[in-house]
């Protein structure tokens, strides 16, 4: 697989434009994972974004807190490795404000419900 991965990458140089040479040969350039990979967790923020339409009720507490959990923590180690990867950041940032939305709502939900009381214990 790294063969073929290669054999692309040697063919794509050629034909790369000379103004978009620099990003193409950049350390998170698309030549890395360290492009790829936050290009591909877009999706995650896509799926939080289209949760937005679902009822509070059906959202996962689990899985909300999960999402802002990793997008907090994952924003902090994009700006601390080297070189900063701001694609990262800016994609585990989204994450982290889509889950802390989605506990948001979960939330709110929750508190609205009527409350039940228990029966006094004799």
């Amino acid at each position: 697989m790294a063969a073929l991965y290669r054999a692309v990458i040697t063919r794509a140089d050629k034909l790369v434009p000379t103004k978009l040479r620099p990003l193409w040969d950049d350390p998170r350039g698309p030549k890395t994972v360290m492009f790829w990979a936050p290009m591909m967790k877009w999706c995650l923020v896509a799926a939080g974004l289209s949760d937005m339409a679902r009822p509070a009720e059906k959202l996962s507490l689990n899985q909300s807190t999960a999402l802002a959990a990793t997008g907090i923590i994952w924003s902090r180690y994009s700006t601390v490795i080297s070189p900063p990867n701001w694609n990262l950041f800016s994609v585990n940032l989204f994450v982290g404000i889509t889950g802390l939305t989605q506990l948001w709502r979960i939330y709110n939900y929750r508190k609205s419900l009527p409350k039940i009381e228990e029966p006094a214990s004799k």
